[in-house]
């Protein structure tokens, strides 16, 4: 078991976004259903149904700000972007140390290559964010 795990840890990755888009999914049908329950109550009792409850209903959970409940914050406002530029710049940085000094680590020589893979990759979403958050507008402005 223990070598069909070493084998295919990275089948965890795949599975995760799989169970999140799973979840999501059921929030969004969960959402929907409650939404349609009220307007069946405002028609039934003959009285007219906001507009702002109709938009709910075209409205999917798709955005993660929405799904973790910050959806005030909106997913393109600058901010969000200099997080991400952290974030994927410290986990590059720490792929790349590990790239060229995987003795500090225990680990073989082995991982060098896979490991500078990551840190470049993480260094390129790094360099999105970072020309996302330059030239992203703040909301009303």
């Amino acid at each position: 078991m223990e070598d069909l795990f070493r084998s295919y840890w990275w089948l965890l990755f795949p599975l995760a976004w799989f169970i999140g888009s799973g979840w999501t999914s059921w929030l969004n049908y969960r959402r929907q259903r409650e939404t349609l329950d009220i307007v069946r109550r405002y028609a039934d009792s003959g009285k007219e149904v906001p507009p702002e409850l109709m938009k709910v209903l075209d409205k999917p959970i798709d955005s993660e700000a929405e799904f973790w409940g910050n959806a005030s914050s909106g997913s393109d406002s600058p901010t969000n972007y200099w997080s991400l530029f952290g974030l994927f710049a410290v986990i590059g940085a720490g792929f790349g140390v590990a790239a060229y000094m995987p003795q500090v680590f225990g680990a073989d020589m082995g991982v060098r290559f896979p490991f500078t893979v990551v840190a470049l990759t993480m260094a390129a979403v790094a360099v999105w964010a970072l020309i996302s958050a330059l030239t992203t507008r703040r909301r009303g402005s």
